[in-house]
This record gives C-alpha cells, structure tokens and sequence, in this order.
C-alpha cells in the first residue's frame, strides 16, 4: 500500500518518469491487489477464529483492523469515479482527487494503527526481543510520517496557493 500511494511522490518513486496515467493506473493494480490480500487475511483470520471456537473482534487490534478492511473496500469503490469520470456529475476532477487523496491518508493511518496494535499484541511482545519490537514498531510510524507528507505536500499545499 505505501509503495501504491509514494509512485506519485517525485522523490521516490520506482516509476517517477513514467506519465501521471501510467502511475494512476499501476496505483490501480497495485491497491486492487492490496485490498484483496486485506479481504482475504480477514477471511483467514475469520475462519481460523471460527475453526478455534475462538470470540471474534475482541481486541482494539481486530477491531480496528475490521474498521480499516470496511474502510479499504469502501475507498476502492470511492476512487471508481477518478477512472470513469463522466459517473461523478457535478464534481471537478481536481476536487474528487483531493478527496480521495486525503480519506486514502485516513484509510493507511488506520492501516498503520492496526499494525501497530498487533505489535503491542501478547503473542507478539512474547516472541520478539526489545529491540526487534522497536524495530517493526518504527516501521508503520515512518511509512505513516512519510505518507503524510507526500500527501499534504501535494495536495494541501496546492490547494493554500490556489485559494
């Protein structure tokens, strides 16, 4: 997900020379697929759970990771009008990509919530060291530091000089 979103970041991206419709479409793919493995760990997770007799969704961990998949498929549907762009009448496309831009950054900061929450985990404080924890810990906060900037500096900051 975090390599989906920076293929529009002019500093890191794997494609930066490529044209902004090649980027939008491989941001398609590659957050179709993203959504698909998120749907199918929860289907995963659902039927071990089930398999166990074990309660489903007790912890803020699966709770707030069952919020995030919600809010992944209804993002992915969201962005639907940002390919066909003749279904979102009345709506400019700079507008809509605003939109989408920032519930995305929503979207991941509950995707890195949730991560962070399965490392504060017992099962996993357990089986990692100290410094293994802080090291996977770090991971999800500087991805979400770096997103937020990307974000905010491409479509906040667009939006101050043009107001």
């Amino acid at each position: 997900m975090t390599e989906a979103i920076l293929l529009f970041s002019p500093h890191g991206s794997l494609i930066k020379r490529f044209p902004h419709k090649t980027k939008g479409h491989v941001h398609w793919i590659l957050q179709s697929l993203c959504g698909c493995c998120a749907v199918l760990g929860l289907a995963a997770i659902f039927y071990n759970k089930y398999l166990n007799g074990k309660a489903h969704f007790t912890s803020w961990h699966g709770l707030v990771g069952l919020i995030t998949v919600c809010v992944v498929c209804v993002q992915s549907l969201a962005a639907v009008p940002l390919i066909y762009h003749s279904l979102a009448k009345g709506w400019s496309l700079a507008k809509l990509k605003r939109y989408h831009a920032a519930s995305g950054l929503v979207t991941f900061l509950l995707g890195s919530t949730s991560l962070l929450l399965g490392l504060c985990s017992s099962w996993f404080t357990a089986s990692v060291g100290v410094y293994a924890w802080y090291l996977a810990a770090i991971c999800p906060v500087l991805s979400a530091v770096v997103i937020m900037n990307q974000v905010s500096s491409a479509y906040i900051a667009k939006k101050r000089l043009q107001s």
